[in-house]
């Protein structure tokens, strides 16, 4: 039976409106995913295993994030609960147009999750990774070990590359993993507003083209409330979006990962 794997971070995110604290829920981008994932295959299908490989401290927070992925029908024998540490918060910030502005207040370098290292991935797995946890310098031997170990088993690994404008700064420590991670990925995904602030350019050809193409062979854009544009090898396809009048945009791009994943 195939298994959906989840490696990422998760963290409490406070979300807010005209400077105000509106509510905390757990959060982190492939953790978002794997929730509404178990909220619809893992309702569905039981049998399917839904896992994550993360992190936690063995705080009060790290109590709800936990049993919020129980609850949502997520295995937790891949969370590592690290004692003495803190789970981490994002601060998501909404405009009046109810888009998120991010502000984040981590410590992996006092994470410890070599207990998890050794993970047994399995041929047809589908492996959802991606955001600055997967290309972080202070983790870096980790998350290789991980995909790596993935990659060479034959799972699905599908990358989402979700570049925050808060690290554009740290991009030459970072770039080599990223094109690391593209090479050991079966699909790579990314939003326009990732490939502004990595590489400059929101024009999914021309990313393709000169970024993905050369290290992975299919790749998704999306662009907002734009066309979602797909490249496979030479072929390209393009597909209209609907128009909707969002309540937030956070997590917009884990619940299109989660699509994805579902058919």
């Amino acid at each position: 039976m195939r298994r959906i794997i989840g490696i990422g971070e998760t963290v409490l995110d406070v979300i807010f409106k005209n400077d105000q604290p509106q509510k905390a829920v757990p959060g982190g981008s492939a953790f978002n995913a794997l929730i509404s994932l178990g909220r619809t295959i893992g309702v569905r299908y039981p049998e399917v295993s839904i896992q994550m490989i993360t992190e936690t401290g063995d705080d009060h927070i790290g109590d709800l994030v936990v049993n919020f992925m129980k609850k949502n029908h997520i295995s937790t024998d891949g969370v590592v609960r690290n004692p003495g540490t803190q789970t981490h918060l994002s601060m998501a910030f909404l405009d009046d147009n109810n888009d998120a502005q991010y502000e984040f207040y981590k410590n992996h370098g006092a994470a410890n999750m070599q207990a998890i290292s050794g993970f047994d991935f399995q041929k047809g797995d589908i492996v959802l990774f991606g955001s600055f946890f997967a290309i972080n310098p202070k983790i870096r031997q980790l998350t290789f070990t991980l995909l790596k170990s993935a990659h060479d088993a034959g799972a699905i690994l599908f990358y989402d590359i979700n570049f925050r404008k808060s690290h554009v700064h740290e991009i030459p420590e970072v770039i080599e993993n990223i094109e690391q991670n593209c090479r050991w990925s079966t699909i790579v995904r990314g939003s326009a507003d990732d490939f502004r602030y990595l590489y400059g350019s929101d024009n999914p050809a021309d990313v393709f083209q000169n970024h993905i193409k050369p290290h992975c062979q299919n790749f998704i854009c999306t662009q907002a409330d734009k066309t979602i544009e797909v490249y496979s090898g030479d072929h390209h396809y393009s597909y209209e979006t609907e128009k909707i009048k969002t309540v937030s945009t956070i997590g917009a791009g884990d619940n299109f990962n989660a699509g994805f994943i579902y058919a």
